[in-house]
């Protein structure tokens, strides 16, 4: 692999090695903090985690209320094995389909207003260039920023229209540039689909996995517990991992946030099975 080197007025000629070798001496020193650890920057990121727990906490909130109303009623084994497999099964394709179609517009709707934006920009900055530098001159000294340095900034920024375009979408529309790599909304809606059918089948293969073994309609439910506790705690670490978190902090705040949902849904099965009499 070729060297790079980069000449700037303020560097001279320098080496990239030499700029790496810089950064791990300063890194390094002792009169410097350590370096904060980076993120992965994953594209469908965002798909992956979101569906995850939207999943995970949906499957077993529908698992508890059913468990929950029909334990309570003194239902035969097989009748709460079918409801939690057919509806559990049933609801979970049927969110994982709208989950994906909704990544995907909205996915691609964000896009779209982007690009749109991104073209009135263009053309407000091709038509009244000054009115636009000056504009981005008044928004980077209320940030602090010595008049002078400010106009020399938007003055070089302005020799470049790609670059001056970019910088006021981010300004004054708060838009960051459209990532050309990602330019196929569907992918992200699938991504969606796949981790929300994956992470969501976790709480009901233990009625699966269990049915062999045992009728006990509460073992089955203990396993689920614990695969819908393990699957969020998997979900914990690959966030903490992503974002450059603290694992432990990450887990018990996935951890708590199902937990939560949980027994809220199985707190009304309950309440509909023994008080509102729907055991029926």
């Amino acid at each position: 692999m070729a060297t790079i080197t980069i000449t700037s007025p303020l560097l001279g000629e320098v080496g990239e090695e030499e700029i790496l070798e810089k950064k791990k001496k300063a890194i390094g020193g002792s009169s410097r903090s350590e370096r904060p650890k980076g993120t992965w920057r994953g594209e469908f990121v965002k798909s992956i985690v979101y569906a995850g727990l939207d999943a995970i906490v949906t499957c077993f909130s529908l698992i508890s209320s059913i468990s929950a109303g029909k334990l309570s009623s003194g239902a035969i084994d097989i009748c709460i094995v079918v409801d939690v497999l057919v509806l559990g099964i049933a609801n979970l394709v049927a969110d994982g389909i709208s989950m994906g179609f909704g990544d995907y517009m909205s996915t691609s709707t964000e896009r779209e207003v982007a690009a749109k934006e991104r073209l009135i920009m263009e053309w407000d900055v091709t038509n009244y260039c000054g009115p636009q530098k000056l504009e981005l001159l008044q928004y980077y000294q209320a940030r602090g920023m010595d008049v002078h340095d400010a106009t020399m900034v938007v003055n070089t920024f302005a020799k470049y229209k790609d670059i001056l375009v970019d910088i006021k979408m981010v300004a004054q529309k708060g838009m960051l540039p459209l990532d050309k790599a990602n330019n196929k909304p569907w992918k992200n809606g699938l991504v969606t689909f796949v981790a929300f059918i994956v992470f969501g089948s976790a709480p009901l293969l233990s009625f699966l996995v269990l049915l062999p073994f045992t009728q006990n309609d509460s073992h089955k439910f203990v396993g689920a517990c614990v695969l819908f506790a393990l699957a969020l705690a998997i979900l914990g670490v690959a966030k903490a991992k992503i974002a450059g978190e603290n694992y432990a902090l990450s887990v018990a705040v996935t951890l708590l946030n199902g937990a939560i949902a949980a027994t809220a849904a199985y707190v009304i099965g309950w309440t509909l099975g023994n008080v509102a009499g729907l055991e029926d």
